[in-house]
């Protein structure tokens, strides 16, 4: 079965999985999902991912993290979906939970957290909020 949307179907498998209680999570593999979870990574709501095989396609294992027994992501939802883009400017970008939150935004510089996006200057697609 074809997927419309590979990212909203990574995002929600990363969210199960932490409902879950699960140490990691398998997901195809794709340059756009390996961005965003370097953003997660970076912002430390995910402790990293690997790439492994799953069959004949390569894919991701991305190993969730924890801090005193909750899940370290609250809320992740995907904000443009392939219906409905979202396109935002540096200036205009949203600030999730009065900056306790992210937004991965992919710009024209590669795939983003909000912060780095308004401190280079450059807007783009919001793809996915996170706190």
């Amino acid at each position: 079965m074809a997927l419309t949307d590979p990212l909203g179907d990574m995002l929600t498998r990363i969210r199960n999985g932490q409902q879950a209680k699960k140490d990691s999570v398998m997901s195809p593999a794709s340059k756009l999902r390996a961005r965003v979870l370097d953003v997660l990574q970076r912002e430390g709501y995910i402790r990293g991912y690997s790439e492994e095989d799953l069959g004949k396609h390569p894919g991701l294992r991305i190993e969730l993290k924890y801090f005193e027994g909750q899940p370290a992501i609250k809320h992740v939802a995907r904000v443009s979906k392939p219906g409905r883009r979202v396109y935002s400017g540096s200036k205009d970008l949203p600030v999730i939970r009065n900056g306790l939150g992210i937004t991965i935004v992919s710009t024209p510089r590669g795939v983003l957290s909000d912060a780095e996006a308004r401190e280079q200057n450059v807007g783009g697609e919001v793809l996915a909020e996170v706190f």
